[in-house]
């Protein structure tokens, strides 16, 4: 604990920012205890570590409750969202949706109910919870509820752990210091992500920062993933002879236990 308290007291002095500077009255200065993730062979998921401060120019205003929203968002990529129907006992697309972009990953983190830190415009100027991090929707005309595609998504990448919302879940000490923790799944797609830090006051936000965190495949994994990028015939011709390498190496054993 003495730690922690440590960390915050030197964040608070210091006072270096981990993105752009904003100008205000109040300020937030955060950290990580990691900003590097490599994804190896046994990689079953990580774990960041924030914690941070709150700067002030003045006393801390009274007539409305501090607020704190931390994203972590992974790349965003367009994806096409389809509906299954059952036709003549069969299962097939009836309808697709076209989604600009959708972040692979997404994690919000607040110090209180949702409601009670930010408001709805301020989210919408943001882009913050998890319906808005997901840009525009493309639907065709036949399509009346395009709403629903989107919804499909989200709940798709919530039971897989890739979306979450834990309210509550940042600590605030003295109006001044913030930690939380925010949780990485093993099926991490590859890419920079993005940790956004959001300081509200009466549920409007007053200071923004952000910073990246690299994901990236290391050792045998990366060897293979450029190579099946880079030169797809000669990891195919590898993959090939591995395979009748096993084959023949079971069969070769299953003989001999035979006798």
């Amino acid at each position: 604990m003495r730690v922690w308290l440590g960390l915050f007291a030197m964040l608070a002095v210091l006072a270096l920012p981990v993105g752009a500077a904003s100008v205000g009255s109040e300020t937030v200065v955060a950290g990580m205890n990691q900003n590097r993730i490599a994804i190896t062979a046994n990689f079953d998921g990580s774990e960041i570590l924030i914690f941070g401060a709150v700067k002030r120019e003045a006393p801390a205003p009274d007539d409305a409750a501090l607020g704190v929203i931390i994203t972590v968002s992974g790349p965003s990529k367009p994806l096409v969202v389809r509906r299954k129907e059952k036709r003549f006992g069969i299962w097939v697309n009836v309808h697709a949706v076209e989604i600009d972009l959708a972040p692979s990953f997404y994690a919000v983190a607040t110090s209180a109910p949702w409601n009670e830190v930010i408001s709805d415009i301020e989210d919408l100027r943001y882009r913050i919870s998890v319906p808005r991090a997901i840009r525009s929707v493309g639907a065709p005309m036949e399509v009346q509820d395009a709403m629903a595609f989107t919804n499909a998504l989200i709940r798709i990448r919530r039971a897989n752990g890739l979306y979450t919302l834990q309210e509550g879940a940042i600590d605030v000490s003295q109006d001044t210091l913030f930690n939380t923790s925010i949780s990485l799944p093993a099926n991490l797609t590859e890419g920079r992500y993005k940790a956004r830090f959001f300081l509200t006051r009466g549920r409007h936000v007053i200071d923004v920062q952000e910073t990246e965190i690299a994901v990236q495949k290391v050792g045998l994994e990366r060897f293979l993933y450029n190579l099946a990028h880079a030169q797809p015939l000669i990891y195919g011709i590898m993959s090939l002879i591995i395979a009748i390498a096993a084959g023949w190496g079971a069969s070769a054993v299953f003989r001999y236990f035979r006798g």
